[in-house]
């Protein structure tokens, strides 16, 4: 139960906060992979490490520090000494020293979008796969933020080409099934490229999921797992997004059309007998945690649903609306009701030439806040990414409660006027409803906490 006279903005973000306690990436990691003497066992898949000439560890991912130190963890020292050697691509605020394993900086935090230093990288992790032996191990460290940190872009394609793409697409509300669709198409890495490098016995893939419906081939761009998508659904997908392929950059327009025309032109299947993907964590997982420590406190728990999609703003004022009417159902000796969710909603770029920031997580906030302005008695509301990141802010996502909405009157603050530019960032910094937490070392999209506390006669 809750502590007396705990307020109800910190008794969401203690129920937010169990989230991402239970998706903690070194936690997923210790849970699936063990060793017992020279008996190694990943994901019930067990190998004699005796029989192990080199284990290579390899990766992407805003999760992958976690990941990386509970594998050596698990190793142990003698084995680190003499069979281990990695690289994971990490954002720059994700670094720090492991034993055996490093961790490379490929994109600096808060920028989800490929550098040189990524295309260093991933350049370095194939290097390493082909490298491989028949007696040989790899293990692969996969979760969210994966696409954009591990960048190997095809020859004749550049990385400011893949830059202006992804960007395009990006600011026309590209799913990340389509952005996906085009970035494998122009990988080296990507669309199951590392897969195909692969040279060793066996690799298993440990994948912590930021995608809705947890599919193998979107996580990361699928770097492990064959690609369904094809040349034809690339250029049909940047038709569908941009209207105009003027837009795109040349090069990319003629790669693709090249390989249309070309009716010898396939990638080689993954050899399965080989490699092997396994889901450690994922959306669900998250949400089921938040639910179960909202019980404890004695909530109503609701769970509207996993991995769910939509528009931020819509999303934000639909949930908005299910708090009131909630409200307006309950009475002096109803319980305090606790709506769950979880998923990764869009937002819709305006067009402006006004300074902006924000994120997906923050624009559902400030829906919700425009939405419950007259009075959000009995209310708060937190969305964040539990990566700890939501847009190319230092902010997770938002909280809002009765004391936003003062602060917000006082200063005269008017919810539309920064939802009509996607400047969510700035009005939470004004009205104290920013939620940072710095890096999580996890990622499987968003969770939404709504508390609604009956107000009695």
């Amino acid at each position: 139960m809750a502590a007396p006279g705990t307020s109800l903005r910190s008794l969401a973000l203690d129920i937010w906060k169990s989230s991402i306690q239970a998706v903690d990436s070194q936690k997923l990691v210790h849970e699936v992979v063990n060793r017992h003497g020279n008996q190694l066992t990943v994901c019930g898949h067990e190998c004699d490490l005796s029989q192990i000439t080199r284990i290579i560890v390899v990766g992407a991912g805003k999760a992958g520090a976690g990941m990386a130190e509970a594998v050596e963890e698990v190793l142990g020292q003698d084995v680190l000494r003499d069979k281990v050697t990695g690289w994971i691509n990490v954002p720059a605020d994700c670094v720090k020293p492991l034993n055996r394993i490093r961790l490379h900086a490929a994109r600096p935090a808060g920028l989800n979008e490929p550098t040189a230093d990524g295309v260093a990288g991933a350049l370095k992790i194939l290097q390493l796969v082909e490298r491989l032996r028949e007696s040989d191990l790899c293990l692969v460290l996969l979760s969210g933020g994966g696409s954009a940190l591990l960048p190997a872009p095809c020859f004749g394609i550049s990385l400011a080409d893949k830059q202006a793409v992804t960007r395009l697409l990006s600011q026309r509300g590209a799913t990340i099934h389509e952005l996906n669709t085009v970035r494998k198409q122009l990988s080296l890495v990507k669309g199951g490229g590392l897969g195909r490098a692969i040279r060793a016995g066996r690799m298993h893939s440990l994948i912590i999921s930021d995608v809705i419906g947890d599919p193998l081939d979107v996580i990361a761009s699928g770097p492990t797992v064959d690609d369904p998508s094809t040349p034809q659904l690339a250029l049909e997908v940047l038709n569908r997004i941009l209207g105009d392929l003027s837009l795109v950059p040349s090069s990319i327009i003629n790669l693709l059309n090249d390989r249309c025309g070309d009716s010898t032109y396939s990638r080689p299947p993954i050899d399965h007998s080989r490699v092997s993907n396994h889901i450690i964590g994922n959306n669900a997982v998250a949400v089921e945690a938040a639910a179960r420590r909202a019980t404890e406190l004695g909530c109503d728990v609701r769970v509207l649903g996993t991995g769910l999609p939509g528009i931020a703003s819509v999303v934000g004022r639909e949930l908005a609306d299910h708090c009131l009417r909630i409200r307006e159902e309950s009475n002096q000796d109803s319980r305090p009701v606790c709506l769950l969710s979880g998923g990764e909603p869009i937002v819709k770029l305006a067009q402006t030439n006004l300074p902006r920031r924000g994120g997906r997580n923050q624009e559902l906030v400030l829906s919700a806040c425009e939405r419950l302005q007259d009075d959000c008695r009995g209310i708060a509301i937190i969305s964040g990414g539990t990566d700890g990141e939501d847009g190319p802010t230092d902010a997770a996502g938002a909280m809002l409660d009765a004391n936003v909405v003062r602060r917000m009157r006082d200063l005269n603050l008017m919810p539309r006027d920064y939802l009509a530019i996607n400047n969510s960032y700035e009005f939470f910094s004004r009205t104290s409803g920013l939620l940072i937490t710095g890096p999580t070392h996890t990622n499987v999209m968003d969770v939404r906490v709504a508390l609604i506390q009956p107000l009695g006669d």
